[in-house]
């Protein structure tokens, strides 16, 4: 069988595969479960497989490189503009097999299983940090029913609590006070779970030595530094900085006709958590940008007279999200004395 580029609609169960011969014609319609598919795979002649990235594709993409395959993931909105007409698996699998043929697509990387456990590690973590957040609110708004206050924060929720559940005179309800012990308890096992999590994430980021050079980048930390190896590897799927910039949706958006540029705000593309992370991290390089004597200093004090502050830490991202690359793509620490090119 002559198949030239493959097409495959994923499922959990089942696979809608659609084929190319070398002219780019249908050659090949299929439907097969898991363990046929990796069967027909492996007997297939090497060829490109085109895939959505969604769950699932990244752990496919590598078992098919293992025999030879040119494993090609794209994102499902890039795919949608080829499906025709209605809707069903074989014309997904066709939209599929017409979309990674194009020469200008946009491919997803395929991640390897250290990167794809880091990333977990992220997410758990992340949604521990939500849940310990909601039920802080949770806490605080039933509180202040009774007219009782705490200022925001975790420490000070952790000061006032106890004292709050233990006062007989402040009007609480039997009831209310038994509710709020039953909902402060499972707080403190999620405080321990993000402590836990945030201590592992950052042995990680120190025996890894991407990690420990993009340690050197103002603003980043081991969270950043780790999340961004998780989501790029090594950076090099990006031809320059301001395409990983622009993937982090640190860039602005562009609505442009008729030879006339318009910008407006930033796009908010890609990696929100991560795009997050670097946001958060030029915040606290800005807090001290007075006091840097290095190249960013003087460029930090100009912007700050310029802009608006929340400008400013998103035009801060931006550059260091560009360093970042740097220091991934050519192996060096950030070195913050060099003049900027």
């Amino acid at each position: 069988m002559n198949i030239k580029t493959l097409g495959i609609d994923i499922g959990k169960s089942t696979f809608h595969l659609v084929g190319l011969d070398e002219h780019d014609q249908p050659a090949f319609k299929k439907k097969l479960s898991r363990a046929p598919l990796m069967r027909f795979m492996a007997n297939l002649p090497p060829c490109v497989v085109g895939m959505e990235a969604c769950p699932g594709s990244q752990h496919l993409a590598r078992r098919f490189s293992e025999h030879g395959h040119r494993v090609r993931l794209m994102p499902a909105q890039f795919v949608k503009p080829y499906v025709k007409s209605n809707k069903n698996d074989f014309l997904d699998a066709e939209a599929i097999v017409e979309a990674v043929t194009r020469p200008s697509m946009r491919f997803v990387p395929v991640k390897t299983p250290a990167q794809q456990d880091l990333q977990a590690l992220h997410r758990v973590r992340s949604g521990f940090v939500a849940q310990r957040t909601a039920g802080i609110n949770q806490l605080r708004a039933f509180l202040l029913e009774y007219g009782l206050t705490i200022a925001q924060g975790i420490p000070a929720v952790r000061r006032a609590l106890p004292e709050i559940l233990e006062n007989a005179d402040n009007g609480l309800s039997d009831r209310m006070r038994t509710l709020l012990h039953a909902l402060w308890q499972p707080l403190l096992d999620l405080d321990v779970k993000v402590k836990t999590l945030t201590v592992e994430i950052d042995t990680l980021a120190q025996q890894d030595e991407a990690c420990r050079r993009l340690l050197t980048v103002p603003g980043v930390g081991p969270l950043t530094a780790t999340a961004l190896v998780a989501a790029i590897g090594d950076g090099r799927q990006f031809h320059r900085g301001r395409d990983l910039a622009a993937w982090l949706g640190l860039v602005p958006r562009q609505h442009s006709t008729g030879g006339k540029p318009k910008l407006l705000g930033i796009s908010k593309r890609g990696n929100t958590y991560v795009r997050t992370l670097f946001i958060h991290g030029a915040r606290a390089v800005l807090q001290r940008g007075a006091q840097r004597t290095d190249r960013l200093g003087p460029w930090l004090r100009g912007l700050r007279r310029r802009t608006h502050h929340n400008v400013a830490a998103v035009a801060l991202a931006n550059k260091l999200a560009r360093i970042a690359w740097a220091v991934l793509v050519h192996g060096t620490p950030y070195q913050p004395q060099l003049p900027a090119a």
